[in-house]
């Protein structure tokens, strides 16, 4: 804002003067071409009366007639020529040679002189300087024609005077730019630090931090009154994340309650209920068990959609290889290999467990839907290894990518691209799922900086492949987390 408040500034003052200084030195070279043109001719005409009485009178003024023409060449720093009528040279201020001397009467102006008409010859330079100055007068007594005067004057001095205003004028735009680009950036500054500071502001409460109050004394009016309101709101919005964090955090503990007594009602009724009706009380503990997942699933979305945590440097391989431990004795009951492989991922950026949650999702969705003695792989690869091993270089921002792919019945194209939608399932989803999965990964992924998306997996036995690609830590170095992981171990089966 400071730097468009000091172009305009500047603009306004350059136009200004431009529209001042250009015909102010026009109009200065055109007065200097006047002065000039009518010294020249005051002077001629004074030559030219005194050579008239001098030619009449004879004697004593025509002797003195040298010396009057040359004290009047030294006055002007010009050139002072007299001709006869016939326009013989009677006398000059300078030395002729002898073609000079014949070709005087030739001239156009002694010719319109010695015709009784007064001429001058003026030629301009490109910014009005007097570039070429002659002036011819003639010399008559009375109604008798004696001759001519004929005077030429040097330009080197007017040039000199109309240059020397145009550097004046120049440096005198140039200091007034400067007076104004000072006072201008002054100014700038005085209006745009309020602005600075709403910005400012905007920032901390982008990032989470506090909404602390903009001063509203500051600025013009329009000014205070955006602080004013933008005070006003960043308290409203303050108020409203405050109710949103204290519900999520009350509902957590008041909806767990009641559901796993509701949960423990129905266990105990079990031996009070008829064989045949067993059935119904198993589908309520089912659906019991699906009520408190899907609460804790909107729970930790609510969470994340009002938590401004500042993302973090995580080791990818270290959480890989934990959840990988933490989730194999589980998919071995289940009869299902979980895998471990790939490249050394590093350090990524993500949001405090925001990668052990999408892990967690990704395993509990592919083990709800992988067939007995299949295998579920958890697969890291960094975007150097690969553009090495194919020799191309992706578009875009490089990122580490972390696929977890299974081997179940996989998703047609549209429920790829229905499948993070809130609350929806697949036709032939199993049983238990709450539709918040992969909806919450998505967004934990956004939220670290990254994305997520699904497509078929490569193997010639069909599933999916979960991709999840994170930002890497730039310029970071060390030693893998965990041993590398052998490709072979993909092939491994559980029979």
């Amino acid at each position: 804002m400071t730097r468009r408040l000091l172009l305009s500034y500047l603009s306004l003052a350059v136009l200004l003067l431009l529209c001042l200084e250009i015909p102010l030195g026009f109009v200065y070279s055109r007065g200097e071409r006047e002065r000039v043109t009518n010294m020249a001719k005051d002077e001629a005409e004074s030559v030219s009366a005194y050579a008239s009485l001098a030619l009449s009178m004879g004697g004593r003024a025509g002797e003195d007639l040298p010396g009057r023409v040359s004290r009047c060449a030294e006055r002007i720093d010009g050139k002072v020529v007299i001709v006869d009528r016939s326009g013989a040279l009677v006398t000059s201020s300078h030395t002729l040679s002898a073609a000079e001397t014949q070709g005087l009467a030739a001239r156009p102006g002694i010719a319109a002189a010695l015709r009784g008409t007064a001429t001058q010859d003026v030629r301009t330079s490109t910014i009005g300087g007097v570039q070429y100055l002659s002036v011819a007068a003639p010399i008559a007594h009375g109604s008798y024609k004696q001759g001519a005067v004929w005077i030429t004057l040097p330009t080197q001095m007017v040039h000199a005077r109309v240059h020397h205003v145009w550097l004046l004028l120049a440096l005198g735009g140039l200091a007034a730019l400067t007076a104004v680009a000072v006072i201008g950036f002054a100014i700038a500054r005085w209006t745009g630090r309020p602005i600075r500071e709403l910005e400012l502001a905007t920032h901390e409460l982008a990032d989470g931090g506090p909404s602390t109050p903009v001063a509203i004394t500051k600025g013009p009016p329009e000014v205070r009154s955006l602080a004013a309101t933008f005070n006003r709101t960043a308290a409203r919005l303050e108020h409203l994340l405050a109710s949103q964090r204290a519900f999520a955090g009350e509902a957590s503990h008041q909806l767990k309650t009641p559901l796993a007594a509701l949960r423990l009602r129905l266990e105990n009724l079990e031996s009070d209920i008829a064989l045949h009706a067993r059935g119904n009380l198993t589908a309520a503990i089912t659906e019991t068990d699906r009520l408190a997942r899907m609460v804790e699933g909107l729970l930790a979305m609510a969470r994340l959609d009002e938590s401004a945590a500042v993302r973090e440097q995580v080791d990818l391989d270290r959480v890989c290889a934990e959840r990988h431990r933490a989730w194999a004795p589980m998919f071995e009951q289940h009869g299902v290999q979980l895998v471990l492989l790939g490249d050394y991922g590093g350090p990524v950026l993500a949001l405090p467990g925001a990668v052990e949650q999408i892990l967690d999702n990704l395993l509990s969705n592919s083990l709800r839907v992988s067939p007995r003695y299949s295998t579920v792989s958890i697969d890291l690869r960094r975007p150097e290894t690969h553009e090495r091993r194919f020799g191309h270089r992706p578009a875009g921002p490089a990122r580490v990518e972390l696929h977890v792919t299974d081997e179940g019945p996989g998703m047609t194209e549209e429920q790829r691209r229905r499948a993070f939608d809130r609350f929806w399932r697949a036709p032939d989803a199993p049983k238990g799922g709450t539709g918040l999965g992969l909806a919450l990964v998505q967004r934990l992924a956004h939220a670290s900086g990254g994305d997520v998306l699904l497509r078929p997996a490569a193997s010639a036995s069909g599933g999916l492949d979960a991709v999840v690609r994170l930002p890497p830590v730039v310029g970071a170095v060390g030693a893998p987390a965990v041993p590398p992981r052998p490709l072979e171990s993909a092939v491994q089966r559980v029979f």
